[in-house]
């Protein structure tokens, strides 16, 4: 008998407790090709692993075909398999460009991005998945990509504007970096009419060789319409914003008015109050403070208790997972729960009965916190203050509104006076310890009746801003300490220090001005603070604080505590906004699973009625779920900053579009190789001088002083500069404004945003026939059909490049 000489599996018995018919696990295939001396077939694993069953043969087939397509394998063009690495593959995302090329960044994080011609992100759209093999170098010595295969493509739908042109129908994407027309079929068009904003959904992805087709599926009404913006920015960037059947099903079981509880801590008679803004949509946190006999105080912070209408696995539940947080745009929100939670039973209205997260936290005369309890409760806001009235108050001035705030609110006005008092102490613990204070200047759009922009205005920060963010701290501070001290598996705000690159460059920076940097190789937060707090009489300390924010990482949420660079904490978590955020909904949770656990925790208080809540029904989450839940919201927190952005920058374009020609004063806010970019005085937008529009000279980009230099003349255009700027040009489908240098003692560069030619592919002939060619195929005209198209789609490429050429 011969011996089976095959490579043994060390996961056999794993794979044969799930199936009849095991086969060689993906561990076991992935270090066997690894090693293996040239990619293999299909059949010639079989035959070197002694698979001789036609069942085990097949299913060998599929499990090669899903490494392959989850990206573990790569198959050559003789189908043979290998490991990404043997095959000089490089999986990774595609990043498209406005100019129509594109690049690819690794998935490992390691290496630079790999760059894509135009002709590669033809097969592409931004966003997708795809394995390259590096073909080359580009002109600027960065590596080209040859795209071997498409691992994921991640759009279904997309937004843009619906054209009829030489009897085309086609959708002109609104996302700059996507740069193909979409086709229309006749017959999918819907009730659309030409320039009207619409979505599409993909029926054929773009190939090297045709362009994408899709249907219309929703008409969203035209270009310029009120609310147009966000309505396409929340389609742009995937924002959930219905509910669904279920959702709104589960909702309504809700009851509409809170139940009294003898199961909770009654905090009704405290006077418990709200501060936010006069356009405040939800209240989620609730603040009272007293003063001790002993020159300390004691604060209590209660929280909307979402948790208790939310349940684990709900419908509520998943769709608030998926959202991830709420959206607020400038004129529009899109919330994380519906608005019976929202702006109801979890919105700690005035003089209404609410369940609440409560956090009672006892600090010393010196700003130090000594000691800290949680516990379940049910609260009465016994008023809703705006910070414009708070200010005023703790103004303590004569003046008639001042006076009429103090008289409206008088019952809680020593309250208020002594929570003002305990934030003048836990600011000077903040300064002590070292925390960085970014005072950043805000801007609050208001609009008019049609909802356009009426004005842009700045928003001052004051001590009831500060107050109540002080406050905030303080609670977010406990539970993280309550937490990481419980060891339990939390998910933690971490904010780590700058990176070796950011803080070598910003020392650069700082150091053209005169200014250094302590610290050596690893800097405090202090020393951050130092330099800020030196230069805030300077002219130019709004740039250089914005250049120091530039350098330190973004704050993420993982269940692995490695504190907060920015605050000068060492654990830091999200508990105070669980109406509109996820992460503080699991914070809320994980502390209710403690507050109701079997055992009684330190730092917890609880109602000798209220029964203890098993684990896995209140918080069954264990370090994998969270690893992979703090990634997810760190998403969604981006995805909302990047869609409020777009909508903010469109509102801009609108703003400005019959401003062209205008002059104004503004301040260079970036340095680029491609230009300037200048944020306006008065209006706090911001547009780019393209380096073709400074006087005449050859320009080199010195990124490390943020400058500009002229080879011939010497001049110099450096970050934090004024200058006197000309509106030369509103581009709104891009979002983009481009301003002229105001300059009399030089000779102009012709901008090239006047000039410029749009790079997305024009509708021809060729084009035209490329739609007749698929409505035929559609109605089933033979095989050879698909001989003609790929003929008419090569030709179709060739006049589209000889009139570029052209162009």
């Amino acid at each position: 008998m011969k011996k089976d000489k095959s490579p043994k599996d060390p996961f056999q018995l794993r794979e044969a407790e799930k199936y009849d018919r095991p086969i060689p696990s993906r561990e076991f295939l992935l270090d066997y090709l690894n090693e293996s001396l040239g990619p293999l077939t299909h059949k010639e694993i079989c035959i070197a692993l002694n698979i001789n069953d036609h069942q085990q043969i097949e299913a060998m087939r599929r499990r090669l075909r899903a490494m392959e397509r989850d990206g573990q394998l790569a198959r050559n063009r003789r189908d043979g398999y290998g490991t990404l690495d043997k095959l000089n593959l490089v999986k990774g995302r595609v990043i498209g460009h406005p100019e129509g090329y594109g690049f690819v960044r690794p998935e490992s994080h390691t290496g630079e991005d790999i760059h894509l011609s135009s002709s590669q992100m033809r097969r592409v759209f931004d966003g997708d998945v795809i394995l390259v093999r590096i073909a080359g170098w580009d002109r600027k010595g960065r590596p080209d990509g040859s795209i071997v295969d498409i691992v994921e493509r991640n759009t279904t739908q997309l937004v843009g504007r619906y054209f009829h042109e030489s009897g085309v129908n086609f959708v002109r994407a609104d996302n700059p970096r996507i740069s193909q027309d979409i086709l229309i079929p006749n017959h999918l068009v819907g009730k659309a009419s030409p320039g009207q904003i619409v979505v599409v959904e993909l029926i054929e992805p773009p190939s090297r060789n045709s362009l994408p087709v899709g249907s219309v599926c929703e008409v969203l009404g035209d270009h310029l319409d009120p609310g147009m913006e966000v309505k396409v920015s929340i389609r742009n960037y995937g924002i959930p914003h219905k509910w669904n059947d279920q959702i709104l099903a589960e909702t309504a079981l809700i009851p509409e008015k809170v139940s009294e509880s003898d199961d909770r801590l009654d905090l009704r008679k405290v006077p418990l109050i709200t501060i936010d803004g006069e356009d405040a949509r939800d209240f989620d946190d609730a603040v009272f403070c007293k003063e001790n006999g002993d020159g300390g105080w004691t604060l209590i912070v209660a929280i909307a208790d979402v948790s208790h209408y939310v349940g684990v696995g709900s419908q509520l539940d998943t769709e608030a997972y998926l959202r991830g947080n709420s959206v607020y745009f400038p004129n529009h929100v899109v919330p994380m729960l519906p608005e019976k939670l929202s702006n109801g039973l979890c919105s700690l209205n005035p003089l209404e009965d609410r369940f609440c997260l409560v956090c009672e936290i006892h600090i010393s005369a010196e700003g130090e916190i000594q000691k800290y309890q949680f516990a379940e409760g049910i609260m009465h806001s016994h008023a809703r203050m705006t910070y414009t009235q708070v200010a005023q108050l703790i103004a303590h001035q004569d003046d008639s509104s001042s006076c009429e705030v103090r008289k409206q609110f008088a019952s809680i006005a020593p309250h208020v006076d002594d929570l003002c008092n305990l934030y003048k102490v836990l600011h000077k613990q903040r300064v002590k310890r070292g925390a960085i204070d970014f005072d950043s200047q805000e801007t609050r759009i208001l609009f008019d009746k049609q909802r356009k922009i009426s004005q842009i205005i700045p928003v001052d920060r004051t001590d009831a801003h500060r107050l109540i963010e002080e406050c905030m701290l303080c609670a977010n501070l406990c539970s993280a300490l309550f937490l990481e001290r419980a060891e339990i598996p939390a998910l933690y705000r971490v904010h780590e220090g700058p990176s070796e690159d950011r803080l070598s460059s910003v020392r650069e920076f700082l150091a053209e001005l005169g200014i250094g940097l302590g610290g050596g190789e690893d800097p405090d937060p202090e020393h951050y603070q130092r330099v800020l707090r030196s230069v805030k009489d300077r002219d130019d300390a709004a740039i250089i604080q914005s250049i120091m924010l530039r350098s330190m990482s973004q704050a993420v949420y993982q269940p692995e505590n490695l504190g907060h660079f920015g605050l000068a904490f060492d654990a830091y978590t999200h508990f105070t906004s669980p109406i509109r955020r996820y992460s503080d909904l699991l914070v809320h949770r994980a502390i209710r699973s403690l507050i109701r656990g079997k055992k009684i925790t330190p730092n917890t208080y609880r109602i000798d009625t209220a029964k203890p809540i098993a684990k896995k029904l209140i918080y069954p989450y264990e370090i994998d779920y969270l690893d992979a839940t703090g990634e997810h919201l760190s998403v969604t927190e981006r995805r909302a900053d990047d869609a409020t952005r777009d909508v903010v920058n469109w509102l801009k374009c609108e703003y400005l579009m019959d401003q062209v020609g205008s002059k104004y004063h503004g301040v260079v806010s970036a340095v680029t190789g491609f230009g300037l970019f200048v944020m306006l005085d008065d209006l706090y937008v911001e547009g780019l001088i393209h380096v073709t529009g400074l006087p005449k000279d050859y320009y080199y980009h010195e990124a490390s002083q943020h400058r500009m230099v002229g080879e011939r003349t010497g001049r110099i255009f450096r970050l934090g500069q004024k200058l006197i700027v000309k509106i030369s040009k509103v581009n709104l489908e891009e979002r983009k404004i481009d301003f002229e240098l105001v300059d009399k003692d030089s000779n102009q560069g012709k901008s090239e945003g006047d000039t410029k030619k749009s790079h997305k592919l024009k509708v021809t002939v060729k084009a035209k026939e490329l739609a007749e060619e698929y409505e035929k195929n559609k109605r089933g005209h033979g095989k050879s059909s698909k001989k003609r198209r790929a003929k008419s789609s090569k030709g179709k490429v060739a006049s589209a490049k000889k009139k570029r050429r052209k162009l």
